[in-house]
């Protein structure tokens, strides 16, 4: 076991796990840590307490101090400092008639670093936008392509549902999320209904993947043959969450479908839910590759 705190550094992003060096923190407190990229100031989310050392990664980096007066006074100029870094990388990228859109910008808490983060269309040459940013700044330069869905991350707004997207309020990483899981469940696979504002499927596709899968496992599938009381058919259409199915009687092809709940019917051959090549080369794009 380990005594850690976890701290984040943005609003939403991840947690990382610190050596509080026996000192201790309460949720909320702001700490200086030294991180992959330099010495960043974060907010304790997780106060102190014991985890198991699998859930670790050695060795687990100690917490430096608790934040200043001095040191939050540093992070209110570094955010001013990104918004004049921000135009200044605007203005240099049209001297460099560079394809590429400025998402946002990042000052390390030691000012050892500025990152730019920017989105483009395939690969962006800009070795000379980071010589021009580098003499002007005076520190070490670096350029970051993220995609859609980052972008999405960072800017914030409001999805289909009327709400906060979800990535930038709680999500902290993202899911896969495939044409597969929208088909399982049922939904159409019209891409205006699938897929969010930056273009991708739906994250919140993935969050009740897990009991669809479950009550596929129980549930014959449209095109499944299936024993009811009234003789043998087909189930020509399905309702997962309530378990009432759709059949097709062989003895009365004609006749209006029976219904029956999945409960009450035997099933003799099951089907495969499918993509056809057409649905699947038209919505290829909308997934996260």
């Amino acid at each position: 076991m380990a005594e850690i705190i976890g701290v984040k550094f943005k609003d939403i992003g991840k947690l990382y796990y610190f050596n509080p060096e026996g000192a201790a923190y309460e949720k909320g407190d702001k700490v200086i840590v030294e991180t992959a990229r330099g010495i960043e100031c974060g907010t304790v989310c997780t106060a102190n307490k014991q985890v198991d050392d699998a859930h670790i990664v050695a060795p687990l980096k100690a917490v430096m101090r608790r934040a200043t007066d001095a040191d939050l006074a540093k992070v209110t100029a570094n955010k001013e400092r990104e918004k004049a870094a921000f135009q200044i990388c605007l203005e240099k990228i049209a001297l460099h008639k560079l394809k590429m859109d400025l998402i946002d910008v990042e000052y390390t808490f030691d000012n050892s670093k500025i990152l730019f983060y920017f989105t483009a269309d395939g690969r962006v040459d800009f070795r000379e936008l980071v010589k021009d940013l580098a003499g002007v700044f005076r520190t070490r330069i670096e350029l970051r392509q993220i995609g859609v869905r980052d972008e999405s991350k960072k800017l914030g707004g409001l999805g289909i549902c009327g709400k906060p997207f979800c990535c930038a309020t709680f999500l902290g990483d993202f899911q896969p999320v495939s044409i597969k899981m929208a088909k399982e469940q049922g939904l159409s696979l019209n891409p205006t209904k699938i897929s969010g504002t930056c273009g991708r499927l739906m994250c919140c596709l993935k969050y009740e993947q897990n009991a669809y899968e479950d009550l596929l496992k129980i549930t014959p599938k449209q095109g499944a043959i299936v024993q009811t009381t009234d003789g043998k058919g087909v189930v020509i259409d399905v309702n997962l969450l309530t378990g009432n199915l759709k059949i097709r009687l062989n003895d009365a092809p004609d006749a209006a479908p029976l219904i029956a709940h999945r409960s009450t019917v035997k099933l003799l051959k099951d089907a495969q839910i499918k993509l056809d090549k057409a649905e699947l080369e038209q919505l290829k794009a909308l997934e996260d590759n």
